[in-house]
This record gives C-alpha cells, sequence and structure tokens, in this order.
C-alpha cells in the first residue's frame, strides 16, 4: 500500500514522539484511568496525519473524558518501531498494521467481537473478514484494501512504438529493451526493503509460483519462484530497470513514474491519488492486466491492512478502545478515510458511499473487479511476520548477485522456523 498498503531498518529508540490529540503521554496507555488510548497509525501519505488528528478531535468532543494519543510512524519504520514495542511490552492500545496473526498466536491482542460492535463486526466485507482470522477467530480488523494492476506511460509507449501493454514476460523484456532505447527506464521494479514481498509476490504469481503450496506449506524455494528471481535478475543485467533495484523502494519508483521517467510497472489502486495526481495530473497513462510469463493467465494481488487493539492486562482499555473503533467505523468516517487515501473498502456501508462517487467509478472499477479474485499474502500464518522480514531485507541480493536458489533456500528456512 503506500508504503507498502508494504518494515525494516533497525531502530529501537521509545522516545515516542507523540503527535496527535488528547493531553496525555507516551506513557497514558489506558490502564491508568480506563479512558485514554493509545493509537498508532501508519502513514500512508501527507494526509494521514490530518485525517486521524480531524478524527480523534471530534471523537473526542462526542465522548467528554476520553482521549486519544495518536502516533504516526512511517510505513518505512513500522516493524522495527513494532518488534521494539512488543520486546519492550510497549504495546499501543490500538495498532494500524499489515499483520496480525502472530500477535493472536502469541495471545497479545482482543478478539474482534470484543472490541467493536456485532453491527460492525457484520459490515466487513466476507473477502476481508476471512483474511483477518487465525484458527478460526477473527483478531484483525480490517481497516483497507489495495490491488495491483500493470501501469504505463502512453506517451512513452509511443515514442517506443508500443502499440499496447505487454501480457507475457517475454514482452516485458523486450518493450523494456525499446523503451530504454529512448532514453527512458523501462520498468520500475521496487525490491527494496519497503514492500519488496509485494513486488515479488506479483512476479512469482504469475509464474505460478508463490508462497506456499494448496494445503498452507511453505514453499518459497520451489523452482517458480527461482525462475522468476533469475528472470528479475536477468532484467536488471540488461539495465532495462532503474539502477540497484534491490535498494529502490516502491515510493520512489511511483514517483518516477508520476514524473514521466519509467515507461511501466506494477501499480496499486492508490497510485493516482497519492503519487500521480499531486505532480502530473494530465499524466497520459494506463491501467492493464499483470503480466504473467506465458500470458495465459493474469493474477491480482490484493492487499489488506488491519487494526488490531492489545490486550492490557487489567483489562482496563477494552471500553475505550471499543467506543473509539465503533466511532471509526461508522460509514462516513471510514469512508473518508479511504477517499482521502486513495484505498478500496473493507466494509459494505463505506463502499456504498464511495460508489455515489461517480466521478472516480470509472478509476476504481477495473480495482474493485480485480480484488474479487485476487491472491494476498498468508497473514493468517503467524510464521509470515518473519517471513515477510526476511524477504524485505534479502530477496533484492537476488538480483543484485547473489544466487536466486540460495537466496530464496534460506527465506525457506526463516518460514519453517517459525512454524
Amino acid at each position: 500500500m503506500k508504503r507498502h498498503l508494504a518494515g525494516l531498518a533497525g531502530g529501537t529508540a521509545l522516545a515516542l514522539a507523540l503527535t496527535g490529540c488528547g493531553k496525555g503521554s507516551a506513557s497514558d496507555s489506558g490502564g491508568s484511568d480506563g479512558k485514554t488510548i493509545r493509537f498508532v497509525a501508519a502513514k500512508y501519505d501527507d494526509d494521514t496525519q490530518a485525517y486521524w488528528t480531524a478524527l480523534i478531535k471530534d471523537f473526542e468532543k462526542a465522548n467528554p473524558g476520553y482521549r486519544v494519543n495518536l502516533e504516526v510512524v512511517d510505513w518505512e519504520q513500522m516493524d522495527s518501531k513494532v518488534k521494539t514495542y512488543v520486546q519492550t511490552k510497549q504495546e499501543p492500545d490500538i495498532l494500524n498494521y499489515n499483520k496480525f496473526s502472530d500477535f493472536a498466536r502469541d495471545g497479545l491482542v482482543h478478539k474482534a467481537q470484543d472490541v467493536v460492535s456485532p453491527k460492525v463486526l457484520a459490515d466487513f466485507l466476507p473477502l476481508f473478514r476471512q483474511k483477518a482470522q487465525y484458527k478460526g477467530a477473527q483478531y484483525g480488523l480490517p481497516f483497507i484494501s489495495s490491488a495491483r494492476l500493470f501501469f504505463y506511460n502512453k506517451d512513452i509507449f509511443a515514442k517506443a512504438g508500443i502499440a499496447e501493454p505487454p501480457s507475457t514476460w517475454a514482452e516485458v523484456e523486450a518493450d523494456a529493451k525499446k523503451i530504454k532505447q529512448t532514453g527512458y527506464i523501462g520498468l520500475g521494479l521496487p525490491l527494496g526493503p519497503e514492500e519488496a514481498q509485494a513486488e515479488f509476490q506479483i512476479w512469482a504469481m504469475n509464474n505460478g509460483g508463490g508462497w506456499t503450496d494448496a494445503s498452507g506449506k511453505w514453499t518459497i524455494d520451489q523452482q517458480a519462484n527461482v525462475d522468476t528471481l533469475s528472470y528479475l535478475r536477468k532484467l536488471t543485467k540488461e539495465k532495462v530497470t532503474q539502477p540497484n533495484p534491490e535498494a529502490t523502494n516502491r515510493k520512489d519508483v511511483f514517483n518516477q513514474f508520476a514524473q514521466g521517467k519509467i515507461g511501466m510497472l506494477n501499480g496499486a489502486v492508490f497510485m493516482r491519488k497519492g503519487f500521480i495526481d499531486p505532480v502530473d495530473a494530465k499524466l497520459n497513462y494506463g491501467v492493464a492486466a499483470l503480466p504473467s510469463k506465458d500470458g495465459s493467465t493474469h493474477k491480482t494481488l490484493g492487499v489488506q491492512d488491519y487494526l488490531v487493539a492489545f490486550k492490557k492486562s487489567d483489562g482496563s482499555n477494552k471500553a475505550a478502545v471499543k467506543k473509539f473503533l465503533d466511532f471509526f467505523y461508522q460509514k462516513e468516517n471510514a469512508a473518508k478515510f479511504v477517499s482521502t487515501e486513495g484505498f478500496l473498502s473493507v466494509t459494505e456501508s463505506a463502499g456504498q458511499v464511495l460508489s455515489s462517487d461517480s466521478q472516480n467509478a470509472a478509476y476504481y472499477k477495473p480495482f474493485v473487479d480485480a480484488l474479487s479474485s485476487a491472491e494476498f499474502a498468508p497473514t493468517d500464518d503467524p510464521a509470515w511476520a518473519a517471513v515477510d522480514g526476511a524477504v524485505k531485507q534479502r530477496i533484492g541480493t537476488g538480483v543484485a548477485g547473489g544466487d536466486p536458489a540460495k537466496v530464496l533456500g534460506e527465506i525457506q528456512k526463516t518460514a519453517q522456523k517459525g512454524d
């Protein structure tokens, strides 16, 4: 997601620069008076802070005596922050994150039914409710969703003599070479630590690969994945991508695409709102299915982020957490966040609000259609947290000189240790 919907470098400082609302301090975790909670939200773009600040102000006005201390964390820092929170037992009351099942496994978070009303539970769309379960019980609260499709610059394609977007990997390679000859970057390939796991999954699943087999067994080092990483390494060696894909984050290539420097890339639904329109609202681009190796099937990656509510030993935070979450999931509040950030709705009521916006319907329709059959990362497996981190840190080395089979074999070992 604008992160990476995507963990990363170290950093263990607990000087929690609280940026928001209420009068409490970082130590106000809800246990002191039962009415003060701490909320750590992921930063999707420059509008995130303003949205939550305004929502919390409205919440506190509507609920005298309740306070929400807000901390907004950039996605590139989120993994290390969350790891520190858990290790030092400084978990927030509510966390906006892209993983949940390892917290559920370790008994750290409330079940969804304990922190939102039955009305909110029933409002979640079935696809996302299912992806928020661990061992048959829902712990994650679906927050936002995104789908990935292929973006291409029509003007660059015309200059390179390319009539239509590529359907096969062979066409991707050929088109990237033509684009390079015109002086542009052929293919944006972000395999840096922001969200490398999503970029690799897009390519792997369109070669018949993926993280697990049908039974849920980890198969990261399967031959289809090795072939996928070898293909991406070939593109890197041919210099049809941007320099150093292993160190390039998604937001970097998204910005370059918006600036008209890249011919094509795997993009996300929030590309228009978050990257293209702020730079060049008149950019002449198109959206197509993600290319596959043989061109016969085209799979779409779906991404879902969550809210999770951490337990307190005395249970004193549950009422305040529930009150705030129910307030956020009111249809107008939830719809405003999705609209502000350019994502797809995970609730029926917010979706109905957004569907009335005919101005944006044409842009969002292919993403909504693709999402219904999208593949997701195995976030319901507690080992995914470790795998996700390993992929972010290691997968790029497979195009930068490391042996693809060895790189994937190392990640496979991480998955097996986490089982």
